[in-house]
């Protein structure tokens, strides 16, 4: 095909510039080294019938997305959340950055899709100061607006009304907070602010205490998610009580993230290796030495321990067994 700049037409193919002489979209296809008869195409916004892409001309300006079927693996290893899908198994949150250009350099070297946002009131004083929004763009990264620093349903339902008004969000995550020592989850508080939301057309996942029979009651009060904590918020313990967390796993019929407690790349390996579906973090990132290696190395976390529960472990034994045998020995 001609490379002519006066004779090609800019798109945009997969997401990326191109340019390319006029002609069919089967042609276009046979130029990219694709079978026309093995791919699927849409052309801005709307799917091309197969049996019309030899007739179908490309414009200037087309935005087209070329897709077809691959084999299997990790990187199709996806989990789902009230209908929607990501890759990444790593929620992040976006608070204790030194400033905002730190937060979105961890998130991309997080590999996250989704980060944890605050709702808090806007600085009216200086309406121009920068915003989260400036550096991580809501419409590549999905923004799960929570209810931080709210104590009671009342207040938790308040403030996911008003992130709903303000971005249109339903997929959302809930906390309500007992005591501010610990952070720990009122559940009765929870429940009922998880009973409130759901028919208010809201998808909470939910923050609650890491107990088999309080996340099957969120699971029945509409939760689309529940997220036990592994020890309380910021504290870097790590996940403190494994057989429960397992036990939530094995009953539960919606996705289960480890959220809280977390310190280090390990502790996310092991929320993976439990079974649960993913892992939310924040201060172990926020507040690591170096924050962008540390994205980095939980990235690597979540996808080994996400590896190690899919390879299934070996059994443990009370003594030891040889890998060689002993037999024949000289």
């Amino acid at each position: 095909m001609a490379t002519d700049t006066a004779a090609t037409l800019t798109l945009t193919i997969n997401g990326e510039p191109r340019r390319a002489p006029p002609g069919s979209i089967a042609d276009l296809v046979r130029s990219l080294g694709l079978d026309p008869a093995k791919v699927a195409v849409e052309r801005n916004g709307e799917i091309v019938p197969r049996s019309t892409l030899a007739a179908v001309q490309i414009a200037d300006g087309d935005l087209l997305e070329i897709v077809h079927f691959v084999g299997g693996g990790q990187d199709d290893d996806t989990w789902t959340v009230a209908g929607r899908t990501f890759r990444s198994r790593l929620i992040v949150g976006t608070g204790k950055y030194k400033d905002f250009a730190q937060n979105a350099a961890a998130v991309e070297a997080s590999g996250a899709e989704i980060v944890t946002v605050a709702v808090r009131r806007v600085n009216v004083s200086d309406p121009k100061a920068p915003m989260l929004t400036d550096f991580i763009d809501p419409k590549k990264i999905t923004y799960l607006p929570n209810t931080a620093g709210c104590f009671t349903a009342e207040d938790a339902i308040r403030t996911l009304r008003l992130a709903r008004e303000a971005g249109g969000w339903d997929l959302v995550k809930l906390e309500v907070l007992g005591e501010a020592r610990t952070l720990y989850p009122n559940m009765v508080e929870t429940i009922r602010a998880t009973e409130v939301l759901a028919k208010e057309g809201f998808l909470p996942m939910v923050y609650c205490v890491d107990d088999p029979i309080a996340a099957k009651q969120l699971e029945d009060a509409g939760a689309v998610a529940v997220m036990p904590l592994g020890a309380p918020i910021g504290s870097g313990l790590g996940i403190q009580n494994r057989v429960t967390i397992r036990l939530i796993v094995e009953g539960a019929k919606v996705p289960v993230l480890v959220d809280a407690g977390v310190g280090t790349a390990s502790d996310a390996a092991v929320a993976l290796e439990l079974g649960c579906d993913g892992v939310l973090m924040n201060t172990a990132i926020a507040e690591a030495k170096d924050p962008i290696r540390m994205a980095r190395a939980m990235k690597a976390a979540v996808e080994a321990g996400r590896d190690a529960y899919l390879a299934g472990r070996m059994g443990t034994r009370k003594y030891a067994d040889p890998s060689s045998p002993l037999a024949g020995l000289i």
